[in-house]
């Protein structure tokens, strides 16, 4: 049996932890695929489209060395790995986005940080690893 894990990555330190726990999940278990996802969001003033869609592919691009590494890891321990930046242009929040690619893709698990790098904090959870554990329709293993 196949097995799919998602890792949810930002460059926070909970989300290097999912990729940890993923690592741990996916070792020596043969065919375990994981897909490790950047969802990026336009940021910036809403009243000029063209900088707040420069900023979001600039934050794209800085993700790009960090991916590219990841991939490395893994495939030097033997794990197939699927690395991606998504762009998301419709000012969604990002945990829907990570559910959407989760059922496009048969996700049997995803791994979240509860907390990432947004500035608002909510009480228990982030908004995006909130969003993950409400929509999700797998199982969702969030890292505190």
């Amino acid at each position: 049996m196949k097995r799919k894990i998602l890792v949810a990555y930002d460059g926070s330190v909970l989300s290097k932890e999912a990729l940890q726990e993923a690592r741990l999940q996916a070792s020596g278990v043969p065919k375990t695929e994981v897909h490790v996802i950047s969802v990026v969001s336009q940021y910036g003033p809403s009243t000029n489209i063209t900088i707040a869609k420069n900023i979001q592919w600039e934050l794209a691009e800085n993700l790009r060395p960090d991916m590219e590494e990841i991939k490395k890891e893994f495939e030097g321990d033997g794990i197939n790995v699927t690395t991606d930046i998504i762009i998301e242009d419709t000012h969604r929040n990002e945990g829907t986005k990570i559910c959407e690619y989760a059922e496009n893709h048969d996700i049997d698990l995803i791994i979240v940080g509860s907390r990432g790098l947004g500035g608002v904090k909510k009480i228990f959870l982030g908004s995006v690893s909130n969003r993950v554990v409400q929509e999700a329709v797998c199982p969702v293993l969030v890292i505190k």
